[in-house]
């Protein structure tokens, strides 16, 4: 089973996204230091938001077997810069969150941010409906390409 390491800013949807991916009850919970379960690594957003914390990226990724970058689709602004997916020697991803409250201008927009930071397939996921999940599932945690 693959290891996600899941990266973007805080509020950006990756716990509720971990939560949803493991059919839990979703609830807000602000994630304080590296979670780790089976099949998610949850960082802080603050590892992205901090350029201090880079390093640790790194590290962290060593535990993984794909990268998550996500972006919230109702946030105008990135914080990936471009090309960030060039500091990890892994399948990096996209997830677009809360597409369910965001007209198509702004998903398209999350999706060239996402495209410029360097993710190969982005997927289009609403945590709230569940919109999304099952394809990300199907193409990325029965891809064979593993580490």
């Amino acid at each position: 089973m693959k290891k996600l390491m899941l990266v973007g800013k805080t509020g950006s949807g990756k716990t509720s996204f971990s939560q949803a991916f493991k059919n839990q009850k979703l609830e807000y919970l602000k994630t304080q230091d590296i979670n780790f379960s089976d099949e998610i690594i949850d960082l802080p957003g603050e590892y992205l938001e901090n350029r201090s914390f880079y390093k640790a990226l790194m590290v962290t990724a060593c535990e993984a077997d794909a990268i998550l970058f996500f972006q919230d689709a109702t946030d105008e602004t990135c914080s990936f810069p471009e090309a960030f997916s060039s500091m990890f020697n892994l399948p990096v991803y996209g997830v677009i969150t809360k597409i369910d409250i965001a007209d198509n201008g702004l998903i398209r927009k999350a999706c060239e941010n996402l495209k410029a930071a360097g993710c190969g397939d982005i997927f289009k996921i609403s945590n709230m409906t569940g919109e999304g999940i099952e394809l990300f599932k199907s193409k990325v945690m029965t891809d064979e390409e593993s580490r």
